[in-house]
């Protein structure tokens, strides 16, 4: 059976607050984040390592990889620019990892090329992004930390293939974390979902996490280094035509940030006025209450993004983030999906009117 591997964002703040049973559940926790300043990386990780040291008490085998940079946060093109700049970003963030004794390094570009979050880039950034990544591999290894981690989180969109070297770059890499998930929100009007694993016919730019994985596969990326990211949050439009119950309609407002899924289980599915409505082409659930258009995940669709890894054969599945589903409702199901998929688990049954393999 293949085993579906799972990795997951936690903000360092929230460690304090990573209940035993998940940690039990978990396999490889992403911490957010450290920053790039003056060139170094800098991270306040030393203060939470009693917190570290207590979940690998409960999960021996938890590992936690150093995340840097996230959305909005820049530094990356000025500090690649040249070999100097780069081994004093790639010596920096080694020593955290070091002394903090973490498992890995996980770069969070977004992006490369791109200054859509306000941050610097150049076109350089293509050719220096490769180098970037190599050299990291080249230092871990040069410091004896040949079992270290290294990995990126990648944009859904293809831009991100675009502007980078794939072909190139996953072989320094464990594996590629796919964001899966804002594939429409902030930026556009129009209504739709944000983590569908497939495309819908009344979506006529066709964004999906399948469309994603086939661009990588196209940019040289082996299927065993793809990594499907699902999302505990949701995007939310105001002001929306009751038509189509909402989905792919002209808004009022952006695909601004919703509810949390736990939040979402509290007073909006099926509450408040909202109806759960289910698209069974994307694979994907939404909320519409005549006016409000919420788009989010819950473990139907999640439940078909784990079997479309294990079909195809992905490394694993990616959430962000810890903080946004308190409930632990989300964290529970796919440790169980992934456990079954192991065991060999599986009955017949009906979800959202379709017949479907289920534990």
């Amino acid at each position: 059976m293949t085993q579906i591997h799972l990795i997951g964002y936690l903000s360092l703040k929230d460690l304090k607050y990573f209940k035993e049973e998940d940690i039990k559940k978990s396999e490889i926790i992403n911490l957010a984040f450290a920053k790039i300043v003056e060139g170094k990386v800098i991270s306040d990780v030393s203060d939470y390592l009693s917190y570290i040291i207590k979940a690998r008490t409960i999960n021996p085998n938890i590992r936690f990889v150093l995340s840097i940079g996230g959305w909005g946060a820049g530094g990356f093109s000025t500090a690649s620019k040249t070999a100097k700049s780069r081994k004093k970003l790639i010596e920096s963030a080694i020593d955290i990892v070091e002394e903090a004794s973490l498992d890995g390094i996980d770069i969070d570009w977004e992006y490369p090329c791109i200054s859509i979050a306000g941050i610097d880039a150049a076109k350089e950034d293509k050719e220096n992004f490769t180098h970037l990544i190599k050299e990291f591999r080249m230092n871990l290894d040069r410091r004896d930390m040949h079992n270290a981690l290294l990995t990126i989180a990648a944009a859904g969109d293809e831009y991100f293939t675009r502007c980078t070297r794939m072909d190139e770059i996953h072989q320094y890499l464990d594996y590629i974390q796919l964001m899966t998930y804002d594939l429409r929100g902030g930026f556009t009007v129009v209504t739709g979902h944000h983590a569908n694993l497939y495309s819908c016919e009344l979506d006529l730019s066709r964004v999906s996490a399948d469309k994603a994985v086939r661009n990588y596969l196209k940019a040289g990326v082996p299927t065993g280094k793809l990594v499907l990211g699902a999302a505990f949050y949701s995007r939310m439009w105001k002001g929306v035509p009751n038509v189509q119950n909402g989905l792919m309609q002209m808004a009022k407002t952006t695909g601004g940030y919703g509810p949390d899924f736990h939040d979402l289980l509290t007073g909006y599915i099926n509450k408040n006025g909202f109806t759960r409505y289910w698209d069974s082409q994307a694979k994907a659930p939404y909320l519409f209450n005549g006016d409000c258009f919420i788009s989010y995940e819950d473990q139907d669709s999640i439940y078909y993004k784990l079997d479309y890894i294990r079909q195809r054969g992905l490394y694993g599945l990616m959430y962000w983030e810890y903080g946004t589903d308190i409930s632990g409702t989300l964290l529970s199901f796919i440790d169980k999906e992934r456990k079954n998929c192991l065991t060999g688990s599986e009955k017949e049954e009906k979800v959202n009117g379709e017949m479907v393999s289920r534990s």
